[in-house]
């Protein structure tokens, strides 16, 4: 198990196999489907297949990918966060998605930080982008809390989105 990095509360960590339960539970949420895609992901071979060719492929293509966030304090997976090379847009974007309840506690905030830091530093990256619908006020600010400046729109899986840009 690779561990990205470690905040005052969380646990960044690659995705494994194990994970898969939480990823059905995760993709499932009415939040995920709705701000960020129904990816059809219904039981445990569903997941598995979704780790298998996503983040694990993207671990060993690039080095980063989406991670596990889990509570410090208890082991619990609470969300995911990480880094996407998508080859629609021209530089990684980065992406995050939690429970419900870790809602608007900063976990997100902390998780995200901890990422981009992970990107500027171990992976060099200079610029990365983020995705966001419109709508999706929270994605948004949190966003530009982080740094990210808005530079446009971008047409993404049949949806127009907000596109934003940080440069380390």
């Amino acid at each position: 198990m690779k561990i990205v990095s470690e905040t005052e509360h969380l646990i960044i960590r690659h995705l494994q196999f194990e994970d898969a339960d939480f990823i059905v539970r995760l993709f499932n949420d009415e939040s995920f489907v709705r701000y960020i895609a129904d990816k059809n992901i219904r039981t445990k071979a569903d997941a598995d297949n979704y780790l298998l060719t996503g983040p694990m492929d993207s671990y060993k293509k690039f080095g980063f990918g989406s991670n596990l966030v889990v509570l410090k304090s208890t082991g619990k997976p609470i969300g995911t966060c990480g880094l996407f090379k998508r080859a629609e847009l021209e530089h990684p974007d980065i992406g995050y998605a939690f429970l419900p309840d870790y809602c608007g506690k900063g976990f997100a905030t902390e998780a995200a930080s901890s990422v981009l830091n992970d990107g500027t530093t171990t992976h060099s990256l200079k610029v990365i982008l983020a995705v966001t619908l419109p709508d999706n006020l929270g994605s948004n600010a949190l966003l530009r809390k982080l740094g990210f400046d808005l530079v446009g729109g971008v047409e993404l899986y049949d949806s127009h989105n907000n596109l934003y840009e940080y440069r380390a």
